[in-house]
């Protein structure tokens, strides 16, 4: 039977050339969704070494290469369909580096010095978060930080309730076809969210500092946490 890991695999290859043109059709607050946590990622190093675990197409990467033109920026996606979309993207810059393979369980050979995510980890178990979150942290060189960008479970059922409304009556009325909004919501059958609050506490127990939430729109938010 296949895991929840193989499934979103499957499900982003298959949505590999969609998948940018529909972002800002189904992220209500695309333009702060990217550009704030670009804004928070701050290093003094001229060519910092970036992380971006669930890279997809390099959709982030991109806006974050645009501020660090000279960083070393290592893209790791499950799907080898989107990661062929990064490649075509970046097919010009230097200092880009691809990973095929499952983040949660890769053993990297180096540290970073920035860490971002970005709609990818509330893919994982509650417990494989918070070993993704410790993870990052051993990841990250001394004053690293961690910057994810992703979509929480409301704290209580009504609220989630209300989240998941607002995001179904914008993406009605999106432009987007049935048929994309089907495969949408048949995507979001493999999410496995966690409330912000827990998520917060669970960087802070491992030893982050600075822990916040920088943004939220409804479901989805901006997370920041530092190592000292």
């Amino acid at each position: 039977m296949d895991t929840v890991i193989d499934k979103v695999k499957e499900k982003f290859n298959q949505n590999a050339l969609q998948y940018d043109n529909q972002r800002r059709k189904l992220i209500p607050c695309f333009e702060d969704f990217y550009s704030v946590p670009v804004s928070i990622i701050e290093t003094d190093k001229e060519t910092p070494k970036i992380l971006d675990i669930g890279a997809g197409t390099g959709l982030f990467a991109s806006f974050v290469k645009e501020k660090y033109p000279k960083a070393k920026i290592t893209l790791i996606d499950i799907s080898e369909n989107m990661l062929e979309k990064a490649r075509s993207r970046f097919k010009e810059e230097e200092n880009i580096a691809y990973i095929n393979a499952d983040y949660s369980e890769y053993k990297f050979e180096e540290q970073f010095d920035v860490i971002v995510s970005s709609l990818s980890i509330h893919h994982l178990t509650d417990e494989e978060k918070k070993k993704l979150f410790n993870h990052v942290y051993n990841l990250l060189t001394p004053k690293g930080i961690f910057v994810n960008a992703d979509q929480v479970l409301g704290h209580t059922r009504f609220i989630d309730s209300m989240y998941k409304n607002d995001w179904n009556n914008k993406i009605a009325m999106s432009g987007l076809t049935d048929s994309e909004i089907q495969a949408a919501h048949e995507r979001t059958k493999l999410d496995q969210m966690a409330t912000l609050d827990h998520q917060i506490k669970w960087l802070s127990d491992i030893g982050f500092q600075d822990v916040d939430c920088v943004y939220k729109y409804f479901n989805f938010v901006v997370m920041f946490a530092r190592k000292d």
